[in-house]
């Protein structure tokens, strides 16, 4: 379970140049170059952001969506999803290289994007993002609250800077990309904010405490802040995903203390499945969340019901689980205080072993026509159990005359 990869969050910092590297920001027409959208003062960001899709390539007229950890990981396959049903999509990470080469697979099939290197643990870069993405793209319609980072570690193994560091990319992350959103949705009451949760969740597993907390929190959070827009009669709409584990690249990036290489618990599913119900959520926000994968949704139930006997069996298993048989490299590099430059995709080292459906959600989102297919099936049975008492009674009838 742990895994849910998404992809890390991200940012070129306060300084940085537009190649990642620390320095004086471009000067305006550096931008401008990059960007036919900005003037010659350049958009007033703290963050230097970019673009470089044509002009004539973004058209108005289609919805926007900003994804966040776009650049690898579930959050490529979320931007994917949503460019493939021509959605504009803005791509918000850490990773400029990266976040160019996701632009490059959309543009191939045609969509159009927006590249706005962000970091979500900075409010000032979500808060600039937002302001850049509705000036160049118009009013943002959809955002979706993706990008994660964790650190694989026994709680008191975990440097409380790392723990910090998780915390405000993993929970304040989100409640900065909530607070970016709402602040223009709510003034045309209208938009729909989706929140990728776990089933960790609702079920905490050993060595990943500052994900779980993180998660945790996040379904807390969002649940207060639906009341609330419940209560002013808000046509803006949040609702949440619960993810399994994912085949994503995070396990071979993410921070570890583990002797061996990190890996999720199965089952596994591919991102794509993942992405898919994201876009399913934010076309569909009015239920309050979804559960992806018949692992996460029994997972919650079972946490409700016997949660003591999950503790023990988790202390059991759970080191195990989260762990293949290979030895981990200590010297690589992690994504826990910034990217990793290295060109992937939505896809881990799983391939093999992940799963690319899910019959769980494809029934929970065909809840109507399941239903209404039972009820047809009910009244047909009835009908037919009706029909055949007839054609009996009259059949009786007819030879006792």
């Amino acid at each position: 379970m742990s895994e849910f990869g998404y992809e890390e969050s991200g940012a070129v910092r306060p300084g940085d140049g537009l190649d990642g590297a620390t320095g004086s920001p471009p000067d305006t027409s550096t931008l401008a170059s990059l960007d036919p959208f900005c003037d010659d003062a350049g958009p007033q960001l703290s963050t230097p952001l970019a673009i470089d899709v044509p002009l004539d390539a973004v058209e108005r007229p289609r919805r926007v969506v900003v994804v966040t950890g776009a650049s690898a990981g579930l959050g490529r396959a979320i931007a994917t999803e949503f460019a493939r049903h021509d959605w504009t999509v803005a791509l918000l990470a850490r990773d400029l290289d990266r976040l160019k080469a996701a632009h490059e697979e959309l543009s191939a099939i045609g969509a159009s994007s927006i590249v706005v290197p962000t970091d979500v643990a900075s409010w000032e870069e979500v808060s600039a993002a937002a302001a850049y993405v509705e000036e160049v793209a118009g009013p943002i319609d959809v955002w979706v609250n993706n990008a994660m980072t964790s650190v694989f570690a026994p709680f008191l193994e975990i440097p409380v800077e790392d723990y910090v560091r998780a915390t405000e990319v993993d929970y304040l992350g989100y409640v900065y990309g909530t607070r970016a959103a709402l602040e223009r949705m709510t003034a045309r009451n209208a938009g729909t904010i989706v929140q990728v949760s776990s089933a960790l969740g609702f079920r905490s597993i050993p060595l990943q405490s500052a994900y779980c907390g993180a998660k945790h929190a996040i379904i807390g959070f969002t649940e207060s802040l639906r009341s609330e827009l419940l209560h002013d009669a808000s046509k803006v709409r949040v609702t949440m995903v619960h993810m399994p584990a994912l085949n994503t690249p995070q396990f071979d990036w993410v921070r570890s203390r583990l002797e061996r290489r990190a890996r999720p618990v199965a089952p596994v599913y591919q991102p794509e499945v993942a992405a898919r119900g994201v876009r399913f959520a934010a076309e569909h926000p009015r239920r309050r969340a979804y559960f992806l994968g018949g692992s996460t949704l029994l997972t919650s139930v079972a946490n409700k019901l016997v949660p003591g006997v999950l503790d023990r069996y988790l202390a059991v298993t759970g080191y195990r689980a989260q762990q293949s048989s290979e030895p981990d490299d200590p010297t690589r590099p992690d994504n826990l205080d910034s990217p990793v430059h290295r060109e992937v995709g939505a896809h881990g080292r799983f391939d093999e072993e992940a799963h690319a459906h899910s019959a769980q959600f494809w029934a929970s989102s065909h809840r109507a026509a399941l239903c209404g297919a039972a009820l047809a099936g009910a009244v047909g049975q009835r009908l037919g159990r009706r029909a055949l008492r007839r054609a009996g009674a009259s059949r009786a009838g007819g030879r006792a005359a």
